[in-house]
């Protein structure tokens, strides 16, 4: 297959130093040159303490060719500084949430949100933080957690932030690879792929994280689910930043480029074409967002692998990075995927008078996997981990992948 080779090495400072700078007017759009192939020195903050179940070595914000690591995942040449230095874009490390019953005009109806509930515990993640802070880390149901969102590949992703059984913390790294953002944990100061969870450069390089199901929804949707749940306040993030402004303006075209992507593009399809990417059964299946997004609604079988599965999707949702404000992008939908059965017994839905039907019993089902009226009001499908992203970033990190484009 033939593929588009594209090397970006100009981005203007305005989308990616503009979200760390203290005073996001100040800083004037200029145009520089990254070729960087080493990472910005170590940062301050909270370190759990080590353990003997985790390896003991230098740091890979100083060195990341220290000759004590194992071998990398991926070209440390190809990691490149995003401008700012580790911890420049600041995680959130002590969140504050407000009640959902009591923030319902917090955000406006289609603001997107990164939705995680774990153990009946519901919270929204508003984009407008997380694309200031662009890590979150918290405890969600008794499990600790790091939300994680990366603006250059528009994709959200959660995992359980625990390393070989011990409990760690995650920073921004000030570094990118292929377009994505590089984390790094605070128990070793290992890199990781936000993208796919690995640990990439470092003592702990090879190591996975475990990822748990958050996609992006609209507010009013999060809201209406999850009425008992929290939301992440941003007016008392501890931060003074433009939050609901985007300083990405126009990014989300799928005619555009990637920045600070310095490698080859599958020509199956464009570079920044918002896809549905499914890895399940040992597949990956990416879904052009063109085929799933069919009047107001649609429901879309899928077998990934030997898994079947259901593919949701629901107009309403804005797009964070393409209008001036995070809440007046155009409407990019929103999708839910879940393992179509309940309590053993499959399902098939389908959209009827306007809202998701199971076949069998006619109850109806909300966008985010939960039976709002009916025989099986009250249950809720299970949830499977997806990511909404560009192709780009998708077919990089899962070069393997099939494509439904039409």
């Amino acid at each position: 297959m033939r593929k588009v080779e594209v090397t970006v090495l100009f981005v203007s400072i305005a989308l990616v130093a503009t979200a760390c700078a203290s005073s996001p007017g100040d800083a004037e759009p200029t145009t520089t040159e990254t070729v960087e192939t080493t990472l910005p020195p170590t940062t301050t903050g909270a370190e759990p303490e080590s353990s003997s179940a985790v390896p003991v070595g230098p740091s890979a914000l100083d060195d990341p060719l220290a000759d004590e690591f194992p071998d990398p995942l991926v070209p440390v040449s190809e990691i490149i500084s995003g401008g700012p230095p580790p911890d420049g874009i600041p995680p959130l490390d002590d969140p504050v949430f407000a009640d959902v019953a009591e923030a319902t005009d917090l955000l406006e109806p289609e603001e997107s949100v990164v939705a995680l509930v774990v153990d009946g515990d519901a919270r929204a993640y508003p984009a407008r933080v997380l694309i200031w802070h662009e890590i979150v880390n918290d405890t969600v149901g008794g499990v600790p957690v790091s939300v994680t969102y990366c603006p250059l590949c528009n994709s959200a992703v959660s995992y359980r932030r625990e390393v070989n059984g011990v409990e760690t913390t995650f920073g921004t790294s000030g570094s990118l690879y292929a377009s994505a953002l590089v984390m790094y944990d605070r128990l070793t100061e290992s890199l990781w792929t936000h993208f796919d969870g690995r640990a990439v450069v470092g003592v702990l390089a090879g190591t996975q994280l475990e990822a748990i199901a958050s996609p992006l929804v609209a507010w009013e949707d999060f809201a209406t689910s999850y009425p008992d749940g929290k939301v992440l306040d941003w007016t008392q993030t501890g931060f003074e930043r433009d939050y609901g402004r985007n300083p990405y303006v126009g990014y989300d075209n799928a005619e555009a480029q990637p920045f600070l992507f310095r490698g080859v593009v599958d020509d199956r399809e464009r570079a920044m074409q918002r896809v549905v990417g499914i890895t399940t059964g040992g597949m990956s299946v990416a879904y052009s967002t063109a085929v799933l997004a069919t009047g107001e609604r649609s429901a879309t079988s899928a077998m990934v692998g030997d898994v079947e599965l259901m593919i949701l999707w629901k107009a309403g949702q804005s797009s964070a990075l393409d209008a001036s404000t995070v809440g007046g992008g155009d409407d990019v939908g929103a999708v839910g995927v879940f393992v179509p059965e309940l309590d053993g017994r499959a399902l098939s839905l389908s959209v009827r008078g306007g809202v998701f039907v199971d076949e069998e019993t006619g109850s109806t089902w909300s966008i985010t996997g939960a039976a709002t009226d009916g025989p099986l009001e009250g249950g809720q499908l299970q949830r499977v981990e997806h990511l909404d992203t560009f192709w780009f970033a998708w077919s990089t990190y899962r070069p393997e992948t099939s494509l439904i484009d039409g």
